[in-house]
């Protein structure tokens, strides 16, 4: 019997003229798509578009929400009020959500993005203000949360489906958390690389550290960052790889 595993992707991250990303070539890869929602990229015919190509190659879709912040692409961090917190997710999901209805599909999953995952990692307040937000909206979301993280302890609470991610282009510090971006070795680079990261924490069931240390986790789902520059090469080369070894690759609904 095979092992279920989902891969997602952050894609529809272009916006009016300016373009992210090779969305056409990853999803006829992934199982999952996580869209721009407008506040960090993405607008609306680009949302609709990735919507449509997401229907097209059978993708599951989720929305993408961040703090408002286009210039700095969701990465900067700010300090927002709870509830305006919440009203800012809520307005992003509500937008996709109504031009997934327009092309007969809907969102099933919520992942956030950037700045505003990370601080979600890191501070129980923000984890439950994400957690709360995607309640209100619709219970039956899929939370799509970092592995060991407050995130996924929030949506838990919140009585959420939850599926941990684990990064296939990403380090890791000894805490769980990812390696800033901002540190010469944050990313994993290279497809052999990022599959070989993958293989050791699918195997070992934990997240591995950039010390070596071994964090035990459940893991769900596996993510590629849509706008690196070996985003497509990496996608193939987990599939390719991770069906090889017996895994079925699926929808994120199909965890839950």
């Amino acid at each position: 019997m095979s092992k279920k595993v989902n891969l997602n992707a952050d894609l529809g991250e272009s916006f009016g003229a300016w373009s992210m990303g090779a969305d056409e070539l990853i999803l006829p890869l992934i199982g999952s798509a996580n869209l721009a929602c407008g506040f960090h990229a993405g607008d609306p015919l680009v949302m609709r578009n990735t919507l449509r190509l997401a229907k097209k190659n059978g993708v599951s879709v989720g929305a993408h929400p961040a703090y408002p912040d286009l210039q700095g692409f969701g990465r900067r961090r700010m300090t927002i009020a709870a509830d305006e917190l919440e009203a800012i997710i809520l307005y992003q999901i509500g937008a996709l959500s109504g031009l997934a209805r327009a092309e007969g599909t809907e969102v099933t999953h919520v992942k956030p993005h950037g700045a505003l995952s990370n601080m979600a990692c890191e501070n129980d307040k923000i984890a439950e203000t994400v957690a709360r937000a995607i309640k209100a909206h619709n219970s039956d979301l899929i939370l799509l949360a970092p592995a060991l993280s407050p995130l996924a302890a929030a949506g838990k609470a919140a009585d959420l489906k939850v599926v941990q991610e684990i990064f296939a282009d990403r380090a890791y510090l000894d805490d769980g958390q990812l390696v800033p971006r901002s540190r010469p070795d944050a990313m994993i680079h290279g497809a052999d690389n990022a599959l070989a990261h993958v293989e050791a924490m699918l195997s070992e069931g934990a997240i591995v550290c950039a010390s070596g240390k071994r964090l035990p986790t459940e893991i769900g789902s596996i993510c590629v960052h849509g706008d690196g520059p070996d985003a497509v090469e990496i996608a193939r080369h987990l599939r390719q790889a991770l069906e090889g070894k017996g895994y079925e690759l699926v929808g994120l609904p199909a965890l839950v």
